[in-house]
């Protein structure tokens, strides 16, 4: 094909997206796979100038104006914002601004140095707010940023957006800044949806910006949509962007608290560093960073082109998300021989790594989301998550695909498939199925449990098929004669598993408690039981009352336990650990003061003088909790080198006191900070 032949198919396709993703809110694909179209459309027509046009998706910004609302013409244009996609490529934008303000060594406003403000880029819908003597008027979106639609009813039912400005307000100020849906939110109406029977919605995003632009408000109002300030369309002029933010703060509109001013390119390096890093700590989606110049007068002397400032720039992280064809639905059997419907994917590369398999969830997931194998569908994996299948592409459906029917037996044993009552999950009820055997064990040597090292998934399916175990216990009856004689193993890694297997019988009771697949039992439950307990021989003698009536059991947690133990196939296995001298006593009640009896404290980077783990144990060992996350409960958190600046803000919000290493030495010893 022909420069001038795909260039047209090019602009052809992007109007497509365009108009799926702005105006119909139902995008086909990714905004990865959207940007790499508008990528090669841009490198085409600079290769070809005489190829572009004005009228090229190049030259404009979003999307055009939906008929279903009136139309609001803005007071200046809404810009849209140039991307960079990799580092290399934000770095030179900056080396570009820092060039052109220091020609000549001084620029037209006295200085060659330049202030960068970096800001979250929020996955939400840009708005403009018009506010006339400190009073809400109007609310638009972008639209294609001379033309938006009017949703003034929509964004007045926003909790967070002011209906009167505190302070003195000048007779016009016109506000922009993102609408956004929080992932927590999301959750729960995808929840409702479900429970509903009705199509879920794919991302916070698609639903953010359907809620916002419903023709009833009172729809948006009950889809909890929240709102960040970040930039002046017209109102008092400052000196600097930081300074404008402080404004909009002030007078009571929501201004993000993770901006910040810094004074170098390495410094925004850091910074998209560490939320590329912690994006997902928040409450709401990101997908980058915005990086904007912040003297005003420095933007002036930059100017803008036909689409984007030349003073700012957004740089993308890599994308989480990605379309492909679902091949396949087939059902695996897990240690409990619950049945999980996954996905088989034509192969797609999705948050840095290639994705061929992604999870279902459930027999309920799949009606509801509605997927089928022929479908495309849209495939998600944030950070180190099992990768999911989020939606189908209804509008790519072939005409006529079937849907796709849970299985009635077990795809690996042939035994029936039974759904509980009340229950979402379907569970193979042999439990001599070879799938739950294999996972049992996988599950008894993982780290989570009792950590034996080199008993992973290819080796425990090697000695199950070999005869060599049946169960949890028998690992301990392995021998170097038997290990020696099958294939890939050697003198060195035969000893080193019977030495790895030799050391997990002294992993603590809560280990062996996890380890051996009691359902509903997790690791908080097991600690609570062994420290309850202390042995685990007072568990197996223990009634269904007196467990349920420990702290932090239940009667959920004890009937389960109670039932797996009165089963002679598992007081077996306990009889083969018992005899293999693995551990069965808890640890010892501490005799340390309990200084911190009550109080949570959270433990956040890296100290010095102890690991986070044993942290945790010390703050534990002394009557305090150490849950994982910051609450208004928290009483302290304590902050290592590189906290996770998610933790250390929401402590600032909270109004928890954050402290250091040393001060965290002095608490434990005296329950107070110095």
């Amino acid at each position: 094909m022909d420069a001038a032949s795909r260039a047209e198919e090019l602009r052809r396709l992007v109007e497509h997206h365009t108009e799926r993703y702005y105006l119909l809110d139902d995008p086909e694909i990714s905004d990865a796979e959207f940007d790499a179209l508008v990528r090669e459309l841009r490198a085409l027509e600079d290769a070809h100038p005489e190829l572009r046009t004005e009228e090229s998706p190049t030259q404009k910004v979003g999307g055009r104006a939906s008929t279903a609302f009136a139309e609001v013409r803005h007071r200046t244009p809404m810009m849209s914002l140039d991307n960079a996609f990799s580092f290399d490529e934000l770095v030179a934008w900056g080396k570009r601004m820092e060039r052109y303000i220091g020609v000549g060594g001084e620029s037209q406003t006295g200085s060659g140095h330049v202030d960068y403000v970096c800001e979250l880029k929020i996955d939400g819908i840009a708005c403009s707010l018009l506010y006339e003597g400190g009073r809400y008027v109007r609310g638009a979106t972008r639209g294609n940023g001379v033309v938006g639609e009017d949703v003034t009813e929509n964004v007045r039912t926003i909790p967070v957006i002011p209906e009167r400005l505190d302070g003195d307000a000048p007779d016009v100020l016109e506000v922009r800044g993102e609408v956004y849906m929080p992932v927590s939110a999301f959750e729960e109406l995808n929840q409702r949806q479900g429970e509903a029977g009705l199509r879920l919605f794919a991302n916070p995003r698609n639903s953010g910006a359907g809620s916002l632009r419903q023709k009833d408000p009172k729809v948006t109002a009950r889809r909890d949509l929240r709102f960040w300030a970040y930039q002046l369309g017209e109102g008092p002029r400052f000196r600097r962007h930081s300074e404008t933010l402080d404004y909009l703060k002030a007078a009571g509109l929501p201004v993000n608290p993770e901006v910040r001013t810094v004074g170098s390119l390495e410094d925004v390096f850091a910074y998209c560093e560490n939320w590329l890093k912690h994006r997902h700590d928040l409450d709401y989606e990101i997908d980058g960073v915005v990086v904007k110049v912040d003297d005003l007068a420095q933007r002036e002397e930059l100017g803008s082109t036909s689409k984007s400032p030349r003073w700012a720039i957004a740089y993308k992280f890599p994308p989480e998300e990605a379309t492909t064809v679902l091949k396949d639905i087939m059902v695996s059997i897990g240690r409990t021989g619950k049945a999980t419907p996954f996905a088989q994917l034509e192969p797609v590369k999705v948050s840095g790594s290639t994705v061929q398999l992604a999870t279902l969830h459930n027999q309920d997931q799949v009606r509801v989301k509605d997927v089928r194998p022929g479908d495309t569908v849209t495939v998600r994996k944030a950070g180190d998550v099992i990768p999911e299948v989020v939606a189908p592409v209804l509008s790519k459906r072939p005409e006529g695909l079937p849907e796709w029917s849970f299985p009635s037996e077990c795809p690996v044993c042939h035994g029936p498939l039974i759904r509980i009552d009340g229950e979402s999950d379907t569970f193979c009820v042999n439990v001599d199925c070879p799938a739950q055997r294999d996972g049992r064990i996988i599950h008894f040597a993982s780290r989570g449990a009792m950590d034996i090292e080199g008993l992973g998934e290819k080796r425990v399916s090697q000695l199950t098929t070999a005869g060599l175990l049946s169960d949890p216990g028998d690992i301990y009856s392995l021998t170097y004669e038997a290990l020696m004689g099958l294939e890939g193993f050697a003198d060195i890694s035969a000893r080193n598993l019977l030495d790895a297997i030799a050391a997990s019988k002294t992993r603590p009771l809560p280990s062996l408690l996890v380890g051996l697949s009691i359902r509903h039992l997790g690791g908080r439950g097991a600690e609570v039981l062994a420290e309850a307990f202390g042995h685990l021989d007072r568990i197996l003698e223990a009634s269904e009352e007196e467990m349920a009536a420990t702290s932090g059991v239940g009667h959920v947690i004890a009937k389960s336990v109670c039932e797996f133990f009165a089963l002679d196939r598992n007081r077996e296995v306990v009889d083969k650990l018992r005899a293999a001298g693995v551990n069965f006593a808890g640890v010892e009640r501490s005799t340390l003061p309990p200084t911190l009896a009550g109080k949570s404290v959270v433990v956040t980077g890296t100290l010095e003088s102890m690991s986070r783990d044993k942290a945790v144990e010390a703050v534990k060992a002394r009557g305090g909790s150490s849950p994982g996350s910051v609450s208004k409960k928290t009483a302290y958190l304590v902050a290592g080198a590189e906290p996770g600046q998610a933790k250390v803000t929401k402590a600032e919000e909270c109004g928890v006191a954050v402290i250091d290493e040393a001060a965290f030495l002095h608490l434990l010893e005296t329950g107070e900070v110095p």
